[in-house]
């Protein structure tokens, strides 16, 4: 049976009764053990406010792509947006049909072309459409789509098919390649930065998850202002209480990025008006800072829950495409403040992890569906649309029409284009298969030109002052530890010259090869700083 006939798996539907509960409680039991780390070690309570791990892990200053500084937002729609009721083919009596009570008629749509168009709701992106700064892509989905908030989720995190299961997410992978010497020489800047109920597979590797999660807004007030997650000025002298004051001291001592975020929180500032009482302007409303006293993370991922609109949805789902549009309106006009052209080097997009079925169901609802819209945001994007609209002519009633475009090419345009990696490293993240690129979806970024424009390692040569003597020099963009070691040509280590905390700046070290008791011959030196690794051939 081809998987367009297949029939919605059981417990998807409102109307399955007990079964579609047990996929929400289940759902709703992982969220909550993830979050409270009775999963495993990624987090644990101190004083019953959640705390995730910060474990060491590769992270991802790389993402600037030589000369570019682009950023990327995503932004969750959590429980699968309706994408039919997001952008509508306006005049088409089959949708009206399927939707009966649902359906958005055309006054109440501001038009994107003459055959598109979006709820008044959203009007708030019109000006960011018509001046270029917004493109839709239809229908994007996989095949042999799964109707399970949990699994769909992962398969979307991960870039995974299906049917198979991987647990490092597509970020995860890329910034994994990138910073091979975290460990030795972590990175003082979080170069992913998650604001949500918990740590998300996007950045998770194979060691660890490699985004900084915090749980809300105000857990981030609580870092930017204070330098810490927990405060011990209220504890007393008691056993349990010096227990607890001690496990929050471990806790905020190993928080290694308050600084330099304390620092960006207070030079930035948000210089618009961001909706109120709206939950995604409140995490738009940081990133922005953020961006703006120039933090240096390149990812950083926000979400708005609330669109799994079983039943009663009409007026809910419009409030829900309300708050994203005004948020993202306020986001990008905050960016642009002062002509800082901002906006051009930030681009965001929409992600959920299914559709809605295209059928309104006997609650005034939609059901777990199929393929739903992708939207992208950014200066300099241009407006328009990709992929296919979903064909309504011919309703299967056990399936929604098939998918147009594979979220996986999304991805793969965004790493190669956006974001400026070679389609091998792109191929590799995408776990060797190769997802088409999507021409003129974004502005290709300028190449890379090589690793050593990035960090660090400048070069050598003889000391004219001292025979013997090679100058190695080095130049840190940001202070942390480094480590700079002589290799032998099969890479094994001989002698670590430097291994130490260092402010930024340039250095030179005087390296001769006789005091290290090393003879002559070809030989490496590699540095390790911010959680990145450079290596260059040496003679002497």
């Amino acid at each position: 049976m081809c998987e367009k006939h297949k029939k919605p798996r059981f417990g998807s539907a409102l109307e399955h009764g007990p079964a579609h509960k047990e996929e929400h409680s289940l759902w709703s039991r992982r969220d909550f053990l993830s979050a409270t780390g009775l999963m495993g070690a990624g987090s644990f309570l101190l004083g019953n406010l959640p705390l995730r791990a910060f474990q060491p892990t590769p992270l991802m200053a790389a993402l600037t792509g030589g000369s570019n500084d682009r950023i990327l937002v995503l932004i969750r729609l959590d429980g699968g947006n309706d994408g039919l009721n997001t952008v509508v083919q306006r005049g088409n009596s089959d949708y009206y049909n399927l939707r009966p009570s649902l359906g958005i008629k055309d006054n109440n749509l501001w038009a994107l072309s003459n055959e598109y168009g979006m709820p008044l709701s959203t009007s708030a992106l019109q000006p960011m459409w018509n001046d270029g700064m917004m493109k839709v892509i239809f229908n994007v989905g996989y095949p042999n789509p799964n109707l399970s908030h949990f699994r769909s989720y992962d398969i979307i995190a991960s870039a995974s098919d299906s049917d198979v299961v991987v647990n490092t997410g597509w970020l995860g992978r890329f910034l994994e390649t990138e910073y091979a010497a975290f460990l030795e020489a972590p990175p003082t800047i979080p170069p992913a930065l998650q604001i949500g109920i918990q740590t998300n597979l996007v950045f998770k590797a194979d060691q660890a998850n490699m985004s900084l999660a915090v749980s809300s807004p105000q857990e981030f007030y609580q870092i930017a202002q204070s330098g810490q997650l927990y405060s011990t000025n209220s504890l007393g002298n008691t056993p349990r209480e010096l227990e607890l004051a001690f496990l929050r001291q471990t806790a905020n001592a190993a928080f290694r990025y308050s600084e330099t975020i304390q620092k960006a929180y207070s030079k930035g500032k948000n210089d618009v008006q961001y909706p109120a009482a709206n939950y995604l302007a409140e995490q738009l409303a940081i990133v922005a800072r953020l961006i703006k006293g120039s933090l240096g993370t390149r990812v950083f991922m926000v979400e708005l829950s609330g669109f799994d609109t079983h039943a009663t949805q009409y007026n809910h789902h419009l409030d829900l495409l309300e708050q994203v549009a005004t948020s993202v309106k306020a986001f990008y006009d905050d960016l642009a403040y002062g002509n800082s052209h901002l906006e051009q080097d930030v681009l965001s997009m929409t992600f959920s992890e299914f559709g809605r079925s295209i059928f309104e169901n006997g609650s005034a609802g939609t059901d777990h569906g199929w393929g739903t819209p992708m939207l992208l945001f950014g200066g300099g994007i241009g407006n328009g649309f990709t992929g296919q609209y979903q064909d309504l002519t011919n309703p299967d009633p056990f399936g929604d029409p098939p998918f147009s475009v594979d979220f996986r090419s999304v991805y793969a345009t965004l790493l190669q284009d956006w974001l400026g990696n070679s389609p091998d490293l792109v191929n590799y993240v995408m776990g060797q298969k190769q997802f088409p690129v999507i021409n003129n979806l974004v502005p290709p970024a300028i190449p890379s030109v090589g690793d050593n424009n990035k960090c660090a390692l400048l070069g050598h040569n003889p000391k004219m002052t001292a025979p013997g003597t090679l100058e190695i020099k080095y130049s840190m963009l940001q202070s942390g530890p480094i480590r700079l070691q002589i290799l032998d040509k099969a890479g094994q280590v001989l002698r670590t010259l430097v291994d130490k905390f260092q402010e930024k700046g340039s250095y030179v070290f005087d390296f001769n090869p006789a005091e290290w008791f090393l003879s002559s011959g070809i030989y490496q030196y590699r540095l390790q700083s911010g959680g990145q690794l450079f290596q260059r051939e040496i003679r002497f």
